[in-house]
């Protein structure tokens, strides 16, 4: 059958706003991809984002034309993702097209997408994302954000605007709120400290159990690690400063571990080069999202099994989520075993 390459723009509506150090991200819409050949559909989903170089679905989708116009058959997905590069394709909107690239491998193979990547089961539980909000609104929230889930652990966004008398009193009132809860806390400050205020508040969040720190320090800014790094109190996890896997070269002496994103890399094939290099040196990963529905979260869970922590929730902020796929079973974001990573996007959703 010939190649057909389709898009659709959805809008993906959401139950909160997510805050973090930057802004606020609502409601927005995303660009999904269906790759059919051969009587076999991968799908695969781009999420916009300023700092991923696409803010907006026509973006994303006029790149995508461009690059699709070069020819993609009977190329490898690691020379394509060299091409996208070099193309300077947005990682945001070429991880549409590499994931269903990969989805489409696996369904031709028959197998789960961890299976035919080889790697294991998806078994490490993932934490649900509490936004910067007022520490008045923390004790409802998480108790919405915990209703019906079998949720082990909660990421929390600090590095608010109004400085760290703030995200101490959001942060005890998380405390406060989850005690009955057994949770494991952890903390992304999305760059939203200075040097001296990220070394005061990760001996302060130690003290009060936190897991791990995530992005203490703005991107551009990694040269102030090495103050960091020697005496932590905590892990320090990368995730705005690592986009390739290039980058953990740069930064491997003064961090514990990389977080990646399929929208910030450029999909699978770049993520699990970045696994591979964090290996290379002994470092920890994570994986995380963006605004993204089950289609790119299955892809992303897929790979989860062989990565240390999970950060795989943004569609159980979706009302509704435009694809299915994939469910949270004992913490465990899961995709669907079947062959493929298991997300679709909903027929009522194809444009």
């Amino acid at each position: 059958m010939n190649l057909q390459i389709k898009f659709h723009k959805v809008l993906l509506k959401k139950r909160f706003p997510l805050a973090i150090s930057r802004g606020v991200r609502g409601d927005s819409y995303n660009l999904f991809l269906s790759y059919e050949k051969d009587g076999l559909v991968g799908w695969g989903e781009a999420a916009p984002g300023k700092n991923e170089k696409a803010e907006t679905v026509v973006e994303m989708q006029d790149q995508l034309t461009a690059f699709l116009e070069t020819g993609i058959e009977n190329h490898s997905t690691e020379a394509l993702n060299q091409r996208a590069k070099q193309m300077q394709i947005a990682p945001c909107a070429y991880a549409a097209l590499d994931i269903a690239l990969w989805d489409w491998k696996a369904k031709k193979a028959q197998l789960p997408l961890y299976e035919f990547l080889k790697l294991p089961k998806p078994s490490v539980p993932s934490s649900l994302t509490l936004g910067i909000i007022p520490s008045e609104q923390v004790k409802e929230r998480i108790k919405l954000m915990l209703q019906n889930t079998s949720a082990k652990a909660l990421k929390i966004k600090l590095g608010s605007p109004q400085g760290i008398e703030a995200d101490q009193q959001m942060f005890a009132q998380v405390i406060e709120s989850t005690q009955d809860n057994q949770l494991k806390i952890r903390v992304d400050a999305n760059g939203g400290w200075s040097t001296q205020d990220a070394i005061y508040m990760m001996k302060w969040l130690a003290e009060r159990g936190v897991e791990y720190i995530e992005q203490p320090l703005e991107e551009g800014q990694e040269s102030e690690l090495q103050y960091l790094f020697p005496n932590r109190p905590l892990p320090i996890y990368i995730d705005e400063s690592c986009r390739y896997a290039n980058d953990v070269d740069k930064w491997a002496d003064r961090i514990d571990g990389v977080n990646m994103k399929l929208m910030k890399c450029g999909g699978i094939t770049e993520a699990l080069m970045i696994i591979e290099n964090a290996k290379k040196y002994g470092l920890k990963t994570m994986i995380g999202c963006m605004s993204e529905s089950s289609v790119s979260i299955a892809a992303a869970a897929a790979l989860s099994g062989g990565i240390h922590h999970i950060d795989l929730d943004s569609h159980y902020n979706l009302q509704p989520d435009p694809s299915s796929g994939v469910q949270m079973i004992d913490g465990v974001t899961t995709p669907d075993f079947v062959p493929g990573h298991g997300g679709i996007l909903k027929p009522e959703y194809h444009a």
